[in-house]
């Protein structure tokens, strides 16, 4: 190893040491351990450019370890990506780049939000897959404008979380021979020794699932570790992992190997004692004149690839001018309409189950939407995701944009988000309604990164019923509606769908779960695109006149609209509500949601088949709620709806409660 090289290697773990020290809070001992490994990629493999990071062609790294957030940062640092020495000194602390693991759209250079262990590598997943399909969409012979690797650094806690066997396995059978795991085999975790729960041949099992792998045995063998990337990345049929044996805090004599290292500071003590042993310089977050001048020399490589990559594309443009356009669009995420598709469903007399409103839909949009990739979790059949004639993306032929994730709701959610934060592509997953808890953290993480990916949950109520409680979702809408900047529609009807729809694909900062029913609902003569506001009257009166509101979503609303004419035959003035949405009505002016709910019509009836939780916002001390806070049980539908209280008798006789 050259001396530069090694001083650069030592700049980053002291640097990184010293930064969780400043704090008196993170983790030291997968930065310290880890340095020459991501050093080596970072300043050899990796293709990327500082002074423009968002460059549609540059290798994605994912530091899926997320809490050696320290590591990132400093490379960060040292590479030209903006964080200052003063950011490494705010490590953790209000309003700083550097919070404790690394948040996408918040520090220039992050790819994606990682922290949940075992989310990262199976976001990466999905990072593969995008390159894929973009590169066979889009490349020429002589024109590979699509051309890049996806890395994983992982660590034990990564393998194992069951999300990275979903993930790995995926990768192994769609052939992802651009997707290359790091992995920083060190055997420590919290509690101490890996052996007393992780015994495994992780090797073996990567090999079982359709990766090549490769073996380094020192972690500071910088050439050895330069060896199996350059091979891994030779091979375009399989993903690889590179095990790379590492000592966790190396270069900490009194805590290196140990599980001390792992999640608290080192001690000033023992970082001087580290910079003697590295033999770094004593002033603190020093940097020294030769590996500035070193890492210039590497951020100007980056900056000339992509000068290179400019003036090939310019060169497509001319030959492929049609292709170059549909790139600029894909990448622009520009506007939709689906105005035309609310006609389809006026008829009076029609009705339809949402979920296979949402499949012709899904199949109307993708004409007009290009660059849409989705699937389900081996349930196209049934939540009615396929794209007709759209092809299947598989290891034969990557030009499918029908997605098959198998049985893997986890990965599924985090290979989506991986394929929304890659950029040029729109996505949608699929399960059922109540597996959606499967899939709850990377839905949570693509609500905290302002990913604005699609979910088609269907089967969303009792309504499922003989498949019985298992499979009927009761505290599933409460759980996504309390989550931040998650967006939940449950259309009442095929209109109603065709909105939630438009509203998703115009999405640019929320996630967007559309819930969806089994069973056919009618078409209900007021809905349609107002369903985009998330509240409005669908039935009876205006609100303002209405002695009694009556509000409702999906195949509640219909039950809200009957009760209304009920009512009204015995002299009660009342208006219905369709909720299509409480995230989104919540966003409209004070002015409308006063003119749907005013405040001085206090007797409210809510009826939902599901939990009660969240809606006594909504009905206040006055009102009731006609919900579901038990589990269903195995019965046919209707017989459910009905013992449940679910029918227009039983609203009618709640709203003449509310009233007297």
């Amino acid at each position: 190893m050259s001396k530069i090289k090694e001083q650069s290697i030592n700049t980053i773990r002291v640097l990184a040491a010293e930064t969780v020290q400043k704090a008196n809070s993170g983790h030291p001992g997968l930065p310290l351990g880890s340095a020459p490994m991501a050093y080596t990629l970072w300043a050899e493999h990796l293709k990327h450019n500082p002074k423009s990071p968002k460059w549609e062609n540059r290798d994605r790294f994912i530091l899926s370890a997320g809490h050696g957030s320290a590591l990132l940062y400093s490379l960060l640092h040292l590479f030209g990506y903006g964080i200052t020495i003063e950011d490494l000194k705010n490590f953790r602390q209000e309003g700083s780049l550097t919070p404790g693991h690394p948040e996408y759209g918040h520090t220039v250079g992050i790819e994606t939000t990682t922290g949940p262990l075992g989310q990262g590598i199976a976001t990466g997943v999905g990072m593969a897959m995008a390159e894929k399909y973009l590169a066979t969409h889009f490349n020429k012979e002589g024109y590979d404008i699509v051309d890049h690797y996806t890395y994983a650094l992982v660590g034990d806690g990564c393998l194992m979380e069951g999300i990275s066997y979903e993930a790995a396995a995926l990768a192994g059978t769609l052939e992802l021979g651009k997707f290359i795991v790091l992995y920083d085999s060190n055997n420590i975790t919290i509690e101490g020794n890996t052996d007393i729960a992780f015994r495994e041949n992780v090797r073996a099992r990567f090999e079982a699932q359709g990766f090549e792998t490769f073996l380094v045995e020192d972690g500071n063998d910088i050439e050895a570790i330069g060896a199996a990337l350059k091979a891994a990345k030779a091979n375009q049929t399989k993903p690889s992992l590179i095990e790379i044996r590492t000592q966790i805090g190396y270069g900490c004599p009194a805590k290196q190997g140990k599980a001390a290292a792992h999640g608290e500071p080192l001690g000033i003590d023992n970082i001087k004692e580290m910079r003697t042993f590295l033999g770094h310089h004593e002033e603190e977050f020093f940097v020294d004149e030769e590996v500035k001048t070193h890492m210039e020399s590497i951020i100007q490589k980056g900056v000339a690839e992509e000068a290179k990559w400019n003036a090939l594309f310019e060169n497509y443009a001319k030959a492929y001018p049609e292709l170059a356009s549909e790139w600029k669009s894909w990448h622009a995420d520009e506007e939709v309409s689906l105005e035309e598709l609310y006609a389809k469903y006026a008829d009076p007399a029609g009705k339809k189950a949402t979920r296979v409103a949402s499949f012709e839909v899904i199949n109307e949009m993708v004409k007009a939407v290009p660059n849409v990739l989705g699937g389900s979790a081996d349930l196209a059949p049934s939540t009615k995701t396929y794209m007709n004639g759209k092809g299947d993306f598989s290891a034969e032929d990557y030009t499918g944009q029908n997605l098959h994730f198998g049985i893997r709701e986890h990965a599924m959610g985090a290979i989506a988000n991986g394929i929304r934060v890659h950029g040029g592509l729109k996505t949608f997953c699929s399960t059922f309604f109540v597996f959606s808890d499967y899939m709850k953290n990377p839905m949570r993480l693509a609500a905290l990164m302002k990913l604005p990916v699609i979910y088609v949950l269907t089967h969303d109520s009792i309504g499922v019923g003989e498949d019985g409680p298992t499979h009927q979702p009761i505290e599933q809408l409460a759980m996504l509606r309390s989550t931040p900047n998650m967006v939940t529609f449950r259309p009442a009807d095929a209109k109603e769908t065709v909105a939630a729809w438009e509203y998703a694909l115009n999405s640019k900062t929320e996630p967007v779960a559309i819930v969806l029913s089994r069973q056919d609902l009618p078409y209900l003569e007021k809905t349609g695109a107002e369903a985009k506001k998330g509240a409005y009257a669908v039935a009876g009166c205006e609100p303002k006149d209405a002695d009694i509101i009556l509000i409702g979503t999906g195949s509640e609303v219909q039950l809200a609209v009957e009760a209304v004419k009920e009512l009204e035959k015995e002299g009660v003035k009342a208006a219905a509500i369709s909720m299509a949405s409480m995230d989104v009505f919540e966003e409209q002016s004070q002015t409308y949601k006063e003119s749907i709910l005013p405040p001085h019509k206090t007797k409210r009836v809510a009826i939902e088949a599901a939990a009660s939780f969240g809606w006594h916002k909504y009905t206040g001390f006055e009102g009731r709620v006609i919900a579901l806070d038990t589990f269903g049980e195995s019965a046919p539908a209707g017989v459910i709806f009905e013992k449940k209280g679910f029918t227009v008798a039983n609203v009618v006789k709640v709203a003449k409660e509310v009233l007297a």
